[in-house]
């Protein structure tokens, strides 16, 4: 998959997360990739960015 503008891990994890851990987060999309989680990632993106959570 080509790299886009959120993931998984960014929306799960953010900042707390190690890097083993963003790896593994980033499989799983992978494994259960589907347009609705696709829409599910970018809805979370917009909430974890307007509450600065997880942000340095």
């Amino acid at each position: 998959m080509k790299p886009g503008i959120t993931g998984l891990w960014q929306v799960e994890g953010r900042s707390r997360t190690g890097f083993d851990d963003a790896v593994r987060l980033d499989v799983r999309y992978l494994q259960t990739w589907s347009l609705l989680l696709d829409i599910k990632i970018l809805f979370k993106t917009v909430s974890e960015v307007l509450k600065c959570r997880g942000a340095f």
